[in-house]
């Protein structure tokens, strides 16, 4: 395959089909697609940004290492795109980066901190074995490379009050977010519900991911509640956006047509990636990142 067909296009207007060129990289990884990922963080859209640091991430190739750093330590970028590159070298797992993510835990930015705070963790628990400790926990059914590995207890309210409290460090929260994600449980469902009224952004931000990995009806009004909260972080709204779009029943569609053209531009351009999300659930394609295909055609 050759460059061009690798190339994420700026030019194209819709943030759906440019969000969905980026994602089909994580299909086919490689030198050739970090090459031409990177170049497009000079996009206006944090959004796709955002979207590009994530499949960085998933990618584990160390080859993405600098461009990531580049982001990071870029205070031009958006909070969300900068959280997004530290979250990204936290997933790649190369210790080579354990100093950066130590400098910018202390960053004046608190979403980037906290992202880094936790990379910084999953990298220490990585090197002191961590990985060999996981045999009796949930095994993730979603193939995603997390900030936090899952706890390994498994009884929900134990799990819904460590999620829950604040005085806890925020790398032992999420490893009881991801258990209660791989649990899968309408119970669960409610209890990371729960999750979205908390203090940090960034926390709020991770459960409205989970939520839209488990696509479970049950979390649709904690959702949709949080979309429709203006004041909220629009870095959690788009999550909420995203994940309502993943769960896809009729009364997410409702809400995400009413936040299509919401101020906050990385809230209407997650509307309208969602609603992209939607159609393709709706439709004979069976696979959401196929923009590779689209744009051929």
């Amino acid at each position: 395959m050759n460059g061009s067909q690798w190339y994420v296009p700026t030019g194209i207007a819709e943030p759906d089909m440019r969000v969905c060129v980026c994602l089909s990289k994580t299909c086919v990884s490689g030198p050739e697609a970090i090459e031409w990922i990177s170049k497009a963080f000079s996009d206006e859209s944090a959004l796709l940004k955002h979207e590009l640091a994530y499949c960085l991430g998933q990618m584990q190739d160390r080859r993405a290492i600098p461009t990531l750093t580049a982001v990071l330590r870029d205070t031009q970028q958006e909070p969300m795109v900068r959280h997004e590159a530290g979250e990204a070298l936290g997933a790649i797992g190369d210790f080579v980066v354990l100093d950066l993510l130590k400098e910018y835990s202390q960053d004046p930015v608190i979403e980037v901190a906290e992202t880094c705070q936790l990379a910084v963790r999953r990298l220490e628990w990585l090197q002191s074995g961590g990985e060999k400790q996981l045999e009796d926990a949930d095994k993730n059914p979603y193939c995603s490379v997390d900030p936090a590995p899952p706890a390994e207890r498994k009884d929900v309210s134990e799990l819904r009050s460590v999620l829950l409290d604040q005085s806890l460090p925020l790398f032992e929260r999420y490893r009881a977010m991801f258990a209660l994600r791989n649990l899968g449980t309408e119970e669960a469902v409610l209890a990371l519900g729960d999750g979205l009224k908390c203090s940090s952004a960034l926390f709020r931000h991770e459960i409205g991911y989970v939520l839209g990995q488990m696509q479970h009806p049950a979390a649709v009004p904690a959702l949709r509640s949080v979309l429709e909260l203006s004041g909220e972080n629009p870095m959690v709204r788009h999550e909420a956006a995203e994940a309502l779009g993943s769960i896809g029943k009729e009364e997410c569609l409702d809400v995400l047509k009413r936040y299509r053209g919401d101020q906050e531009r990385v809230v209407k351009e997650s509307c309208e990636v969602a609603l992209d999300m939607l159609e393709y659930e709706n439709s004979d394609q069976f696979q959401y990142a196929d923009g590779l295909v689209r744009l051929q055609g």
